[in-house]
């Protein structure tokens, strides 16, 4: 299958990367490099692009589709929390511009033995981004407790109905072990009322991107690395990171603003005395949105925002 995904505001983020055909480039979410070619277009023979992604299937895809540009590219398979020491690792210190996509591919969502989606009920309970690691979907759901389940359902697919959702997850698990997409989405709807189902959407949607948050660490993965990564920006370096999620967002906004003004001394004292210096400025105070015509093409992008941050 052909590794597909829809470029959520491509256009938006090669504008806000102020691209100089000289510079040294990060996509840290390489992906089926859409974003990655067209900053590759852009780059002269003296430019460099470094794609990082953790999925050999990505991987694979991104080498195919940016092997015209193979002479300014470095394609690195590695999850972007250790963007910093890989760099490094290539004598790389500093770079003019980083990328972050943080939705899933739609090849994930459509490849069923990834078991991303709830839409096949034979799909394996898996999610893993990277195929080298042992825990799965799966393990989550069948060896959390309920308390466990409760909260991430609750936080990362900030489902109201948590509660409900992890009590039958762990009654249904005692008779036997939950292994595929289909039974945990019985599961899931027998614990929603029908009112809400006829209503909201459809009802595994929150907890299979709960669990998925979980399983790969996605929002600690963020958290960690985003000083990191404005560390890593040159003067006049950008880092455009697009997010999928409110807490993702959220935990982006609240960094970029701390990095920003990072003082903490009481509002009335009259000067700085914590000695704590601005990295830079937010360029968007409010998120970038998708247009009306990436909405009405794509419905995946609808929750997609776009964050910039300048290094000063």
């Amino acid at each position: 299958m052909e590794f597909k995904h829809y470029s959520v505001l491509l256009g938006e983020t090669i504008e806000q990367l102020n691209i100089k055909p000289d510079g040294i480039y990060v996509d840290g979410t390489l992906g089926g490099a859409g974003h990655s070619r067209e900053v590759a277009k852009r780059l002269s023979k003296q430019g460099r692009l470094i794609g990082i992604d953790q999925d050999a299937d990505a991987i694979k895809a991104a080498s195919e589709r940016l092997s015209e540009y193979k002479e300014q590219v470095t394609i690195i398979r590695s999850n972007y929390a250790n963007m910093k020491e890989e760099l490094y690792a290539i004598g790389v210190t500093g770079v003019d511009g980083i990328l972050l996509d943080l939705g899933v591919s739609s090849f994930q969502l459509d490849t069923p033995e990834r078991g991303f989606t709830y839409r096949d009920p034979e799909a394996p309970l898996d999610m893993r981004m990277d195929d080298r690691t042992t825990q799965t979907a799966k393990d989550i759901v069948n060896g959390y407790s309920e308390m466990e389940l409760y909260r991430i359902i609750r936080d990362y697919g900030e489902d109201k109905f948590a509660k409900n959702i992890a009590k039958h997850i762990v009654m249904e698990r005692a008779k036997k072990p939950i292994e595929t997409a289909g039974e945990l989405t019985d599961i899931i709807r027998a614990s929603i009322p029908m009112k809400v189902q006829a209503t909201g959407g459809h009802p595994a949607k929150r907890t299979f991107q709960a669990i998925r948050i979980e399983l790969n660490r996605e929002l600690e993965v963020l958290q960690d690395t985003l000083d990191d990564m404005i560390d890593l920006l040159n003067p006049g370096g950008r880092l455009c990171i697009i997010t999928f999620h409110s807490l993702e967002d959220r935990i982006v906004k609240v960094n970029f603003k701390k990095n920003e003004n990072p003082c903490t001394c009481p509002s009335d004292f009259p000067v700085c005395v914590c000695g704590k210096v601005s990295k830079g400025k937010v360029i968007t105070r409010k998120p970038i949105l998708p247009s009306e015509k990436e909405l009405e093409e794509n419905s995946r992008s609808k929750s997609a925002k776009l964050r910039v941050f300048e290094r000063c």
